[in-house]
């Protein structure tokens, strides 16, 4: 019989490599990939269009391609690969996913556009008025057709290539 130091001991180790599994969970791995890619782009072509380098893409929404989008994407595509498509895994994450990208086209792009008339209505305002001192509003919220469009093609990009990275590893 073993004795309780014995079953710690196993249960600490077991429960340590669990923690660790996390480094493996694929469609994990492919989200935040495909995220990072993502704002990665969005960070160079900000200096490519503006000759500036912006710290703020890297974690900022709003621009060319859609993190968001490439994020879930790259979720549901790598859960499909893995678990297939048929399954109520992939059901939540394709749901999740037109959520996301329905979202990023409609309310936040046009609450950035809604942001841009107030902040330059604002800017307007004389000196004296209470509301000319006050922080301007976030304006790259949302996403156009195009860029939500581009964000799911990495996304699926990112997901097929991890997943075929992980067939040849084994």
């Amino acid at each position: 019989m073993r004795s309780i130091d014995q079953r710690l001991m196993e249960e600490s180790s077991s429960s340590s490599s669990h923690y660790f599994s996390i480094f493996k969970n694929y469609p994990l791995l492919s989200a935040v990939l495909a995220f990072t890619i993502a704002q990665f782009i969005k960070f160079f072509t900000t200096w490519y269009k503006e000759k500036r380098w912006d710290l703020k893409r890297l974690v900022g929404s709003g621009g060319m391609p859609s993190s968001h989008s490439a994020t879930v994407t790259a979720l549901a595509m790598a859960v499909g690969l893995q678990e297939g498509f048929g399954g109520s895994l992939f059901a939540i994450a394709i749901i999740l996913t037109c959520i996301v990208m329905y979202d990023a086209t409609g309310v936040r792009l046009h609450a950035g556009r809604q942001a841009e008339l107030l902040n330059q209505i604002v800017y307007e305002l004389p000196a004296e008025h209470p509301l000319a001192e006050s922080r301007p509003l976030l304006e790259l919220l949302g996403h156009t057709p195009p860029q939500v469009i581009v964000g799911g093609i990495l996304g699926t990009v990112t997901a097929v290539v991890g997943y075929l990275v992980t067939l040849t590893a084994k």
